[in-house]
């Protein structure tokens, strides 16, 4: 198939229990990922993914784990199911990013799942050390916005932390600080903020302890040569040099993710068919708020695969 695809992966919020259990169940080469990670990880991590307790689950320092894992799964069955479908790009969003590293073939499954684990627990650890929290701001650009935040910051410190598609800003900051940070925007214009259900600031000045201790692990962990394209978060384009890859990796735990500008990327790339793996349908919904023309799929369960097969054939047709 001469199509170009690009794979994309959900961020942290898309976990759930349950997740990739029917992969699990009904593919060896899943079972084999989640296999591979309970041993890597010297314990049955798989349980909580497919039980949780939920709670337990939506842990910073375990949903990032379970997104990936189970996010690798999707994507090994796809490649084993679907020969034809190899990715001209990869995005992934947040931590989505590291499982786009892992299909690009830039980073094996083992040394990225003991880099989430290591980004995982020094986010969760600074979470806890400052108490902190996300909005999503309706009816502003980023300008608009970053223009109300600077007054406050400092002594409020909140940031821009993502650009995932048209008039929607995700702040993050203190509690205190986004209070007043809501307030002050409602002035200026914003038509609604409503809140985000996450455990901490992320993509902000809150996580800088994060960063310093995520920067050894990412500075020694091997890269890999290959010819897929990622487009990454902190720049909202390509990167094409490991030593860049490290250093937006770094980087990406304290500044805002452009998601909508690397989708962008890809229109320009010429993709022509976008797959969505792992849990949730996120990513396919920004698509159509960003205006992207070219379709998007998701596999999620077991049964996205009929829809996947469907088209692959329609567009097989097509092309002879």
């Amino acid at each position: 198939m001469n199509k170009k695809f690009a794979f994309l992966f959900p961020g942290q919020g898309a976990q759930y229990p349950g997740m990739g259990k029917d992969f699990y169940d009904q593919f060896p080469i899943a079972r084999q990922v989640f296999e591979e990670a309970d041993n890597f990880l010297n314990c049955a991590f798989s349980k909580l993914i497919f039980e949780g307790p939920a709670d337990e689950l939506t842990l910073t320092k375990n949903s990032q784990i379970a997104i990936y894992i189970a996010s690798i799964a999707v994507l090994r069955v796809v490649q084993q199911q679907f020969s034809g479908v190899t990715p001209a790009l990869c995005a992934g969003l947040s931590l989505g990013e590291y499982t786009a590293l892992t299909a690009a073939g830039k980073i094996s499954f083992v040394d990225c799942l003991d880099l989430v684990r290591t980004r995982g627990a020094a986010m969760h650890q600074a979470c806890l050390e400052t108490k902190g929290t996300m909005q999503v701001v309706l009816g502003m650009t980023e300008e608009a916005v970053d223009s109300v935040i600077r007054e406050l910051n400092p002594p409020h410190p909140v940031w821009v932390a993502n650009l995932n598609c048209p008039g929607q800003v995700v702040i993050a900051g203190t509690i205190e600080a986004l209070d007043l940070a809501g307030e002050a925007l409602k002035l200026k214009g914003a038509k609604r903020i409503l809140p985000l259900d996450v455990s901490g600031a992320f993509h902000s000045g809150l996580m800088a302890s994060a960063q310093k201790k995520l920067f050894d692990k990412i500075s020694t962990v091997p890269f890999l040569e290959s010819n897929i394209d990622v487009v990454m978060n902190v720049p909202g384009d390509l990167v094409m040099s490991a030593a860049e890859m490290r250093q937006v990796l770094i980087e990406q735990v304290v500044c805002p993710v452009r998601w909508e500008k690397g989708i962008h990327k890809m229109v320009q790339q010429n993709v022509a068919i976008y797959l969505e793996m792992g849990p949730g349908k996120t990513l396919s919904g920004m698509n159509k708020r960003i205006g992207v023309a070219q379709p998007t799929f998701s596999v999620e369960k077991v049964s996205d695969l009929e829809q996947l097969n469907s088209m692959m054939e329609s567009y097989a047709t097509v092309e002879s």
